[in-house]
C-alpha cells in the first residue's frame, strides 16, 4: 500500500511538474508575441520626424537661400511634401554626397536627396524611389576655347571637378580625365576654378548646370554645344532594409506625379522647365 502511495505522489508530482512547465511556455509565448520587433518605418512614425541627407550647396537642387539661409530647392521641397503627405517632420543633415549615401547605408538618415542617379553598382546596395526628374548630361567649359575639348573623348589628361563617387566622375574617369575632387564645396568655387583654368571641365546634369551657369553670367563658363550623353533618372536613395519606407515615399512619389505637384515644384526652381518629363537627345 504505502508503494502504492508513493507511485500515486510521484505520479501526481510529475503532472503538476507538466502542467506548471506547459503554463511556463504557454505565458512565455504569449509574452514574445504581444512584443513583436518594431521595425525601421514603426520607428520613423513613432518619432515622427524623417531624416534626410542632402549638400545644402548644390542650387538648385538643395541649397541656402541668400538674404534668409533658409533650406530650399527642388528636392529639398519635393521631399518636405512627402513627408507632409505622410504626416511626418522633416529633419535635413548637410552632407557631402559621399557622405551621404553611407549615413543612408548606417542608418544615420531615412533617406538621401540630392540630385542622385539610380546605377546598376549603387542598385546593389541601396533602395532607390521612383524616379522624379529626367535629365541628361552636359559640359561646363571655359567660353573662350571650351577648354580644348571637342567631344567626351578629349577628357583625357584634362582637370574634371565632381564629387568623387557620381555618376559623372565616373563618366570623366573612363574617358581619362584627372579627377579634382572637392568636399561639398558650392556650384561658385567649381565654377571660377573652370573660368580661371585650375579645372578644365565639370560634368553634370543639363538642369543644373543651366541655373549655375545664369547664377554667374560674368564668368568665362559657358555649355559646351556638342556634348550631350547619359540621359539620367533621379531618386531618393534609402536602405534596402527599412522596405515599408520605401513603399511609403514610392506611393507619395507616385501620387505628386500624377497630380502635377512635383511638376510644379520643378517649374519654380528649373525656370518653367518641367524636368519630370523624360527627354529624348542623340548622343
Amino acid at each position: 500500500m504505502k508503494h502504492l502511495l508513493k507511485k500515486q505522489g510521484w505520479a501526481l508530482l510529475a503532472g503538476t511538474l507538466s502542467l506548471s512547465l506547459l503554463a511556463g511556455c504557454g505565458s512565455s509565448g504569449s509574452d514574445s508575441g504581444s512584443e513583436e520587433a518594431k521595425t525601421a518605418w514603426d520607428e520613423i512614425k513613432e518619432e515622427g520626424t524623417l531624416t534626410v541627407a542632402t549638400s545644402g550647396t548644390l542650387f538648385p537642387t538643395s541649397y541656402r537661400e541668400e538674404g534668409t539661409d533658409k533650406l530650399t530647392g527642388f528636392e529639398v521641397e519635393v521631399v518636405r511634401e512627402i513627408a507632409e503627405r505622410l504626416e511626418l517632420e522633416v529633419e535635413f543633415s548637410e552632407l557631402g554626397f559621399d557622405e551621404m549615401l553611407t549615413s543612408v547605408q548606417t542608418g544615420q538618415v531615412d533617406l538621401a536627396a540630392n540630385d542622385i542617379e539610380a546605377t546598376e553598382d549603387r542598385k546593389e546596395k541601396f533602395a532607390f524611389s521612383t524616379p522624379f526628374k529626367f535629365s541628361y548630361g552636359t559640359a561646363i567649359v571655359r567660353k573662350d576655347d571650351l577648354s580644348g575639348i571637342k567631344t567626351l573623348e578629349d577628357l583625357k589628361g584634362k582637370k574634371a571637378a565632381g564629387a568623387s563617387t557620381s555618376v559623372y566622375m565616373e563618366t570623366a574617369r573612363s574617358y581619362g580625365a584627372e579627377e579634382v575632387v572637392y568636399d561639398n564645396a558650392t556650384n561658385e568655387v567649381y565654377l571660377r576654378d573652370v573660368a580661371i583654368g585650375r579645372t578644365d571641365v565639370i560634368l553634370n546634369d543639363y538642369y543644373l548646370q543651366t541655373l549655375a551657369l545664369a547664377a554667374f553670367p560674368e564668368l568665362n563658363i559657358t555649355i559646351h554645344p556638342d556634348i550631350k550623353y547619359s540621359p539620367s533618372e533621379v531618386s531618393m536613395v534609402m536602405n534596402k532594409d527599412n522596405e515599408e519606407l520605401v513603399e511609403n515615399v514610392n506611393g507619395a512619389i507616385e501620387e505628386m506625379l500624377e497630380d502635377g505637384t512635383i511638376a510644379e515644384i520643378s517649374k519654380e526652381f528649373f525656370n518653367g522647365a518641367d524636368a519630370t518629363q523624360k527627354i529624348d537627345i542623340e548622343e
